[in-house]
C-alpha cells in the first residue's frame, strides 16, 4: 500500500472497478441518448428544444459538481457518493417514463443532479489510494471509460431503439449503479478529515441562474424577441457577477478563485472546458448528420461514434504511459492537435461522403479527448492536497461539464438560427451542422495552444514542487 492509502484504505483493485462502474454511468449517458436523439424526437416531438435534453442534464450536473466534491473533502467520499448515485438513478427511471419532451427535461435535469456526484468523487476515490506516479495510469484507465462507454452506448442505443423502446436507454444503468454501491459500501474505508466551514449553497444558486439564463438565451436567441433576449442575458451576466464577488467572502468557497492562482490548475481546467465542448459537437451532433443528411439508420450512428470510443480507450491509456516517459505538456499538445484535426476532416464533410467519411473524423477526435482528458485531470490533481483534492477534482470535472453545456447551448443555437428559417431537411441540415464543427476545429487548437502553455519540465514524475500549489 502507498503512503495515500493512509487516508483511504481497502483493496483497490475492488475500488477501482467500482469507480469504472460509476464513470461508466455517467459518461454512457450522452452516448446512448445521443444515439436514441433522433428517435426520441420523432416520438415526443419539440425539435426545437432537443438540445436541452443534454444541456439541461449538463447545467445541473456541473451545479452539484462542486457542492459533492466540498461535501466528500469535508464528510467522506463513500456517504456522498450514495447520495448522488440515489439521485441519479432515481432520475433515470423517471426518464423513461417522460410521455413530453417537456417532462423528460425535467427528469434529465433531476438525473444530471445526482449524476454530479458520480464521476468527480470516482476520481477523487481514485487519487486519494494511489500516489501520484500510479495516478497516470489508473486515471487513464478511468478515462478508458469514456472510450469504452461511446462503443457500447451507441451500440447498445442503436439495438433497443430498433428491438425495443428508446425508453429503455434510460434503464440500463440501474443494475450498474446498484453494483457499484454494493462494491464501494463493501470494500471502501475512510479515515474522515475534520469538518470544516460549511458548504456556500448560495453560489450554487447563483451559477445555475447565471449558466441557465445564459445558455437559453443561445439556444432561444432565434425564438425570442430582443426585450427576452437582453433580460436573460441581463440576468446571466448579473447573477455570475454576483457568483464571483460573493465567493471571494467564503471561507469555504464551492469554486475557490484561488485555484485559478495555480498555473497548472488554470490550465488543466481551461483545457478541460474546451475538450468538453468539442466532445459535445460529435457525440450531440454528428448522430444527427449521419441519420438526417446522410440517411443512415442508428446502427450506423452507432458504429460511427463507436469509431471514437475505441481511439478514446486507446489513447486514454496510452496517454498515462506518455505522460511518465515525456510531460503533461507533449500528452496535451498531441490531444490538442488531434482534436482540431477530427473536426476538420467533420467540416469538409458531405451528404455523400458516406459514413467512413464521419467515422473517421470522430476516431482522430477520440484520440484528442483520450489524451487531453487523462493529462488535464492528473495535472490538476497532483498540484492540489489530498484535503482539497476532492474540490480540485470536482472543479476540473466542473469545467468539462460547463463546456459540453456551453457547447450544447451553443451549437444547438447555430443549428436553430439555420433551421428556423427552413424546413429541418437535409440541406439546411447539413450547412448548420457544418458551422459547428468548425467552432469545434477552432477551439481544439484553442486546447493545442493551452498545452503549449504547461511546464514543460511538469511530469507525474517529477511532481508539482516548483509550481504553487493549492492548501488550506
Amino acid at each position: 500500500m502507498s503512503s495515500a492509502d493512509h487516508a483511504i484504505t481497502g483493496r483497490r483493485s475492488l475500488i477501482l472497478a467500482a469507480c469504472m462502474a460509476a464513470t461508466f454511468m455517467t459518461a454512457v449517458e450522452n452516448t446512448i441518448v445521443g444515439t436514441a436523439m433522433p428517435t426520441i424526437v420523432a416520438a415526443l416531438g419539440d425539435f426545437h428544444l432537443f438540445s436541452w435534453v443534454f444541456a439541461v442534464f449538463l447545467l445541473f450536473q456541473a451545479v452539484s459538481v462542486p457542492i459533492y466534491g466540498r461535501l466528500s473533502d469535508l464528510y467522506g467520499r463513500k456517504r456522498v457518493f450514495f447520495a448522488g448515485a440515489s439521485v441519479f438513478l432515481l432520475g433515470s427511471t423517471l426518464c423513461g417514463f417522460a410521455q413530453n419532451m417537456h417532462m423528460l427535461i425535467a427528469c434529465r435535469a433531476l438525473q444530471g443532479m445526482g449524476a454530479g456526484a458520480l464521476q468527480p468523487l470516482a476520481y477523487a476515490i481514485v487519487g486519494d489510494i494511489y500516489t501520484p506516479a500510479e495516478r497516470a495510469k489508473v486515471q487513464g484507465y478511468l478515462s478508458s471509460v469514456f472510450g469504452v462507454s461511446a462503443i457500447v452506448g451507441p451500440t447498445l442505443g442503436a439495438f433497443l431503439v430498433e428491438h425495443a423502446s428508446w425508453r429503455v436507454v434510460f434503464w440500463v444503468n440501474l443494475p450498474i449503479g446498484a453494483v457499484a454501491m454494493v462494491m464501494l459500501g463493501t470494500f471502501l474505508r475512510e479515515q474522515l478529515h475534520e469538518k470544516a466551514a460549511r458548504i456556500d449553497y448560495l453560489a450554487s444558486l447563483l451559477l445555475m441562474a447565471g449558466g441557465g439564463s445564459l445558455m437559453m438565451a443561445m439556444i432561444q436567441a432565434g425564438r425570442l424577441n430582443a426585450l427576452e433576449l437582453a433580460a436573460l442575458v441581463v440576468i446571466g451576466v448579473g447573477a455570475l457577477a454576483a457568483l464571483a464577488r460573493h465567493e471571494r467572502h467564503m471561507a469555504a468557497p464551492i469554486l475557490p478563485i484561488r485555484f485559478w492562482s495555480n498555473r497548472v490548475i488554470a490550465l488543466g481546467n481551461s483545457g478541460s472546458f474546451a475538450i468538453g465542448m468539442v466532445m459535445m459537437s460529435v457525440t450531440g451532433f454528428l448522430p444527427i448528420y449521419v441519420q438526417a443528411v446522410m440517411g443512415g439508420d442508428p446502427t450506423v450512428t452507432g458504429i460511427v461514434l463507436g469509431s471514437m470510443s475505441v481511439s478514446w480507450a486507446v489513447a486514454s491509456i496510452l496517454s498515462g504511459r506518455l505522460m511518465l516517459r515525456t510531460n503533461y505538456r507533449t500528452s496535451a499538445m498531441l490531444g490538442g492537435a488531434m482534436l482540431a484535426l477530427g473536426s476538420a476532416v467533420l467540416v469538409t464533410m458531405t451528404a455523400t461522403s458516406g459514413p467512413a467519411w464521419a467515422a473517421a473524423g470522430a476516431f482522430l477526435v477520440g484520440i484528442g479527448m483520450g489524451c487531453c482528458n487523462t493529462t488535464y485531470l492528473v495535472s490538476v490533481q497532483g498540484a492540489a492536497v489530498i484535503r482539497e483534492r476532492g474540490a480540485a477534482t470536482a472543479s476540473n470535472m466542473f469545467m468539462r461539464i460547463v463546456g459540453q453545456a456551453t457547447g450544447a447551448a451553443l451549437f444547438g443555437a447555430l443549428v436553430n438560427a439555420v433551421v428556423m428559417h427552413h424546413a429541418p431537411d437535409p440541406a439546411a441540415l447539413s450547412a448548420a451542422l457544418r458551422n459547428v464543427h468548425i467552432v469545434g476545429a477552432a477551439v481544439g487548437l484553442v486546447v493545442l495552444w493551452l498545452g503549449t502553455r504547461l511546464p514543460a519540465a511538469l511530469s507525474p514524475v517529477t511532481g508539482a514542487e516548483n509550481y504553487p500549489v493549492v492548501s488550506r
